[in-house]
């Protein structure tokens, strides 16, 4: 199997203060992504959020309730990528919304963005920018999964 057939598995999380959600950006792209990253092998999906959360934040956090999974694909640098993400809802005692999140990797930065306009913040997989706000709500029938694929 070629390296461009696998499918990564990706954990991410919806963590919200105030209406405001955290995302994630690479530096110098477009787009926004939630917080989270890599399952490994053998790992829980909850434990690899919060790992991933302690890596990239430097804080402690505490996975939630599964929110949904989206299937994405997309094209980077012209290869075809493969992803499904689990998203659950996250908890960061330590993050203020008032202010900016820390990174501890030297390629992202971290933000605070409106849920109501996550359209506006290229929120990658673009189905998140539907499921989140509806995710949110205490009532009603939303998704738990969609896909790009």
């Amino acid at each position: 199997m070629k390296n461009e057939e696998l499918i990564e598995t990706l954990v991410r999380g919806v963590c919200v203060k105030r209406g405001q959600l955290l995302v994630c950006q690479s530096k110098g792209a477009a787009n926004t992504y939630l917080p989270g990253g890599h399952v490994e092998f053998g790992e829980r999906a909850a434990d690899a959020l919060e790992r991933e959360i302690r890596e990239e934040l430097g804080v402690a956090s505490k996975a939630g309730a599964f929110l949904g999974a989206v299937e994405h694909t997309f094209l980077q640098k012209g290869a075809r990528h493969c992803e499904i993400n689990l998203v659950f809802a996250l908890e960061i005692a330590d993050l203020d919304a008032s202010a900016k999140p820390p990174a501890c990797e030297d390629w992202i930065t971290f933000r605070w963005v409106p849920v109501a306009r996550l359209g506006r913040y290229h929120l990658e997989p673009w189905p998140l920018r539907k499921l989140i706000p509806g995710w949110l709500r205490p009532t009603g029938a939303t998704p738990r999964w969609a896909g790009t694929v």
